[in-house]
């Protein structure tokens, strides 16, 4: 590793503190922007795009159109890991500002796209392969954008409020949940079904045009991390990032995704499969997203807390906890969840968000203190990008299939909890990371 950039804490003037404040709003605008734009697909694909793009599917098979419209949300994940070599690479060479302002663009090129995409009935074929490309584009923005906003936050914080900064860009997750589910809510509340069906659903792509501006001007104006800055003026930075990544870190790589698994999966089953389920138990659209919103918030606050927790009491213990509360809830959860009441419904992703919130806050900082400065940005983005992959990016889809298969929603529960124990044992083999070198 790099030798530790020394600071005068005592000594740091307001400008230093303008900039730090800068570099928080900066992670949180960005991730807040690219989140809202990939959940805001995958909510689309869990109410629309079955009859509008895979129309012949649902006319001849049934649910199989709901299905293959929710398997479009995990094509995208695979994509997410070429995303992560590309932005990696260039992020250790070039900086991690310069990646992040690319990533924002792609993604929100390829949102806007989608909301202006002709359907079946007007292009045929052509437009579940489009939609398909736009999705793919979707993926390898975001296999970039994480690891460059986490390694902004974290490699700007003073030593011992990593966490709680490296939890800045975490919280851009429920936060885009949020916006992309409220948006969703106001439409699906303000249309009836037939026009949220023909244009409606529309509306909440467009509007990423304006989030786009916004997060751009702020991305700008944010300065180079300091350790990066640090590296180039030691000549320190590898010219074959991926490949001394590989040689010397393989071991971290594999802990980073199975750290992520269980969070990516329990994520994804409120970002995308819940909404579906609660329509398909008869509860109505806008209570079943009111749910998902509360939920979203809930993770949220359990998100930027936990950051701050894991500079008292470490990451490893903090990521302990969360999944310890994942693993125990599941079954709970869904016993609630199929009443179909909506208080009951809304309360179980509620109590869901305290253990996803502490197995998702720390993660910034502990990825980042998992790897040298001049591999960092490969190392932590494609162990992020391997772990959506064998967590979140086909869970709506597995737990679909799953009860399908056992004809009970419980055999979902059952799966999550497996993958809690799969994530609990990978974070407990990391030494306790907090307060190293940078």
């Amino acid at each position: 590793m790099s030798e530790p950039v020394h600071e005068d804490t005592t000594a740091r003037g307001s400008a230093r503190t303008r900039e730090e404040r800068r570099v928080l709003a900066s992670t949180l605008a960005g991730t807040t922007v690219e989140w809202y734009d990939f959940f805001i697909y995958a909510q689309a694909a869990s109410l629309v795009f079955a009859p509008l793009f895979f129309t012949p599917l649902g006319e001849e098979a049934g649910g199989l159109a709901g299905i293959i419209s929710l398997a479009t949300i995990g094509i995208s994940f695979l994509f997410r890991p070429l995303g992560a070599v590309v932005a990696g690479r260039f992020g250790d060479r070039l900086g991690r500002k310069r990646m992040l302002v690319l990533t924002l663009l792609l993604m929100g090129g390829a949102t806007v796209l989608i909301g202006l995409l002709p359907t079946y009935d007007h292009i045929g074929v052509a437009a579940p392969v489009l939609l398909v490309v736009l999705r793919i584009v979707q993926g390898f923005s975001a296999g970039g954008e994480w690891g460059g906003a986490a390694l902004m936050a974290v490699e700007h914080a003073p030593t011992h409020k990593r966490g709680l900064f490296g939890a800045y860009p975490q919280v851009g997750v429920p936060l885009g949940l949020i916006l992309a589910t409220g948006v969703l809510w106001l439409i699906s509340t303000l249309t009836t079904d037939a026009q949220f069906l023909s244009w409606g659903w529309r509306i909440p792509f467009l509007l990423s045009l304006l989030l786009i501006v916004c997060g751009y001007a702020i991305r700008r104006i944010v300065e180079e991390s300091p350790v990066f800055r640090e590296m180039l003026t030691r000549r320190e930075h590898s010219s074959t990032p991926l490949r001394d990544l590989f040689r010397s870190h393989t071991r971290n790589v594999v802990l980073t995704a199975l750290i992520f698994v269980a969070q990516n999966a329990a994520g994804y089953l409120l970002i995308a499969y819940f909404i579906g389920y609660g329509t398909s138990l008869g509860m109505s659209r806008p209570s079943v997203l009111a749910a998902t919103v509360a939920g979203a918030a809930g993770w949220l606050v359990f998100t930027l807390w936990s950051g701050g927790l894991s500079d008292r009491i470490g990451r490893v213990r903090t990521f302990q906890i969360g999944y310890a509360a994942l693993f125990a809830w599941m079954i709970p959860l869904f016993l609630l969840m199929r009443t179909a009441d909506p208080v009951l419904f809304a309360l179980a992703v509620v109590v869901l968000s305290f253990g996803l919130g502490l197995s998702y806050g720390p993660m910034s900082a502990l990825y980042a203190e998992m790897f040298p400065t001049s591999v960092r940005y490969s190392g932590v983005s494609i162990g992020y990008a391997l772990g959506a992959i064998l967590g979140g990016a086909f869970a709506p889809t597995i737990a679909q299939a799953l009860v399908r298969s056992t004809g009970t929603v419980l055999s979902v529960g059952v799966y999550v909890m497996a993958l809690s124990v799969v994530s609990l044992v990978a974070v407990s083999l990391v030494r306790e990371t907090r307060g190293v070198d940078l």
